[in-house]
Formats: structure tokens, sequence, C-alpha cells
């Protein structure tokens, strides 16, 4: 799973990259400051099953802190985008083929209209925020249209003269952009398409792109710089119809290194922190924390958590699950208990899981089992959150 952080520039897309991964990133008040994309990872939180089970469970891909498990989740800050992006405007092209591979977009949005549509500082209240999220939506929908008609002429004959159908056209040009012919045919229920490729018009197919991309590349919009944006910018933010959270980013960072130099106590998603005993703070510091915990008080934290559990758990509806090779120990084969957690999409089967530990699993599944129940459970067997699974396979 890849989730992108998009937006214009300016708006504190590489803030919120950095907070939530705290990889070093370029941070300045001026556009363009990221021009090749920042990868690392982020962690959304699930009850590690070990206290329920009463064991102590030796984690591998993944962490346990005190009982809760933390799951990575790759995260791409691309540069910012600008209107005419798909056109190439500010190497718009360049920024939005980062994007291929993004199963979901967080949408990172200056809430307190500070910034114009291009990223350019103004005066608080200035801009009106919706109009980031509707030009950045009209980008990508651009984009992906363009994609399409690329080599659409050539290839829009030879399957009018074998008869294809219009999903196995468009899934040939969207290949790499992880959309499956399955989005693209709900899509086209939406806006159908002449059977005849070679009768595509421009406003039909961005239309149809339009469908694709809320399909398959789910949108949540980070209300960012919140603690000075108004109730009214939030209201028409919210109003635009996709998950929305109200985030500060900058104040996530610096909460971090300020846990990190020994200053505070501090669980990221948490609603408030703790000055170590002992800590003497000078007044700024004082008076910044002062600030920060208020403003956390009002919005029951920063945000940037719930910003990445929302996308994974609420916009794409992954769940996570526990392979283990021994269903009473909960153990892999090097003894290690509750090694490993994996996000699947809900509604995944147990074959499925097997297929993302390792195609041979898949191929050889015999049976599941349920640790928790130490029932068997054949290949259809629908995952629920939280289950730990042994995959039976022949050898």
């Amino acid at each position: 799973m890849q989730i992108g952080i998009v937006g214009k520039p300016n708006v504190g897309k590489s803030t919120l990259f950095g907070a939530a991964t705290m990889a070093p990133v370029d941070i300045a008040n001026y556009p363009f400051t990221t021009i090749e994309p920042n990868k690392g990872v982020g962690y959304v939180r699930y009850p590690c099953p070990c206290k329920q089970l009463g064991v102590k469970c030796d984690p591998h891909n993944s962490l346990c802190i005190n009982g809760t498990r933390m799951i990575p989740v790759d995260l791409l800050d691309v540069a910012g985008l600008v209107p005419d992006a798909w056109e190439g405007k500010g190497l718009g092209n360049k920024f939005l083929d980062d994007l291929r591979q993004a199963d979901a977009f967080i949408n990172v949005v200056d809430a307190s209209g500070l910034t114009n549509i291009e990223g350019v500082p103004g005066k608080i209240g200035e801009h009106d925020p919706t109009e980031d999220v509707t030009f950045l939506r009209h980008e990508i929908d651009c984009w992906m249209r363009e994609i399409i008609k690329d080599g659409l002429a050539k290839i829009a004959r030879q399957a009018k003269m074998n008869g294809a159908k219009p999903e196995e056209v468009l899934a040939e040009r969207l290949t790499g952009l992880k959309v499956t012919e399955g989005e693209i045919k709900d899509a086209l229920d939406k806006v159908p398409l002449p059977a005849d490729p070679t009768t595509w018009d421009d406003d039909t197919l961005l239309k149809l792109c339009s469908e694709i991309r809320r399909l398959s590349k789910p949108m949540i919009i980070a209300m960012n710089k919140a603690d000075i944006a108004s109730p009214e910018n939030f209201k028409k933010l919210e109003a635009l119809g996709d998950v929305t959270v109200a985030t500060m980013a900058e104040t996530e960072l610096a909460l971090k290194k300020a846990e990190k130099a020994g200053l505070i106590e501090y669980t990221p998603g948490d609603p408030t922190f703790k000055i170590k005993e002992g800590v003497k703070l000078n007044e700024n510091q004082q008076k910044a924390l002062d600030y920060m915990a208020e403003n956390m008080k009002k919005y029951h934290g920063t945000g940037i958590q719930q910003c990445l559990e929302d996308a994974v758990f609420k916009t794409l509806d992954y769940i996570p699950v526990f392979p283990v090779e021994d269903e009473n120990k909960y153990t892999n084969h090097f003894g290690k208990v509750l090694p490993d957690c994996l996000l699947v999409p809900r509604g995944s089967t147990a074959r499925d899981l097997a297929y993302r530990i390792h195609t041979d699993l898949g191929d050889k599944f015999i049976r599941a089992v349920n640790a928790r129940t130490k029932r068997t459970v054949g290949a259809d067997y629908i995952l629920e959150p939280g289950d730990i699974i042994r995959i039976v396979a022949n050898k």
C-alpha cells in the first residue's frame, strides 16, 4: 500500500510527511521546495492480540508499543501541483507521474485560506480552500484522460476490428496506475462510452476519468493549519464529500522533536502531552507548548495520526491480519510470536492472504486455520479484522 500526499505548494505537505514519518525533508516558505518525491514510512495503530492472548509478542514487520501494534504504511510526498499541471505547468506532468502507484491520496489543504491557488502566501481568509480540492481533482482527471488518449487512435482501430469491450481498452491504457478492470466497469456504469472507441470525445472521457479517479484513487482531505482556520472553512471543505480531518502538521512535528529532545512525553495520536518531570523550559518554549496544548484540546490532538488511520481503515477500508505458522503458539517457523501484521482489503479471503504472503502458498493452498478458534476454514473464508491465521499448503 502506498499513500500519496498531494496538494498545491506551500500548504504543509512536506511538514505533514515529516511529522508522520520523521524523515528529514526540506521545508521552506516558498513553492517547489520539493522537486523529487520524498518516500517514507508512517504507522497506523491497531490493538495487538498479545495482551488478549497473554503472550509476549516478537514483532518482525511492525512494532508493538504497550499492546498497540504500529503497522507500517508507505507514504509519498510529491511536489506541489498548480493549475494546468496536467499540461506541464510547474513540472506538473512529472509530479503527477510520481503518483502512479498510489492507492489513495491525502490532499493537504491550507484550511486557513492564507495561500492562493499557486501557493503564494497572502492574508488569512483571502483564499477559498475548497478551490484547492476541486482544482486538484480536475488535474488528476485530466492527467488520466491524457494517458488514455496517448496512442488511443491505433488501439481504438484494432479494438474496433477485434470487437474489444471499452473496459478492456481502458484497462490497457491505465495498467500502470493501479486501476483494476472492475473499477473501470463500475465507472462505465455511471458514464457509459460508445462501443466504438474511435468515437470517444474529450468531455465524456473526462467525466469517466472523474469516476475512475474516485473509485481507484480515493482522497482524504487534511484540513491543515487548523489552529488558524475558521469554522466556516471547515464546513465548506466538509461539504465536498470526502473524508476530512483537521490537522496541525507543524504542531505534530514540533511535539515529536520535543519528545526526541527529552522535554515531553508524547505518543503520536494522543490528544495531550506531558512535560517531563524536572525539565525546565524557557519562556518561549513554555508559551509555544501552551499554545499547542490549547489547540490539541480543541481538536482532540494534531490530527496527523487520525489522518493516516482514516486513509487506511476508512477510505481504503483495509483490515489488519496476523499470519502465523503454529496456531497454538502463534509463531512463525523461527519461533517469533505474532511476528507480522499485514493490511489487506476488507472482504479478502484466506486464499487471498496466502497469495499476499507468497505466490506458492496461494497456488498450493489446502486450507487455513483460525488460530483464535482453532477451527479449520476454507479458501473462501472471509477474513475479519485482527484474525490470526495459519495457511496450510502443499510443499
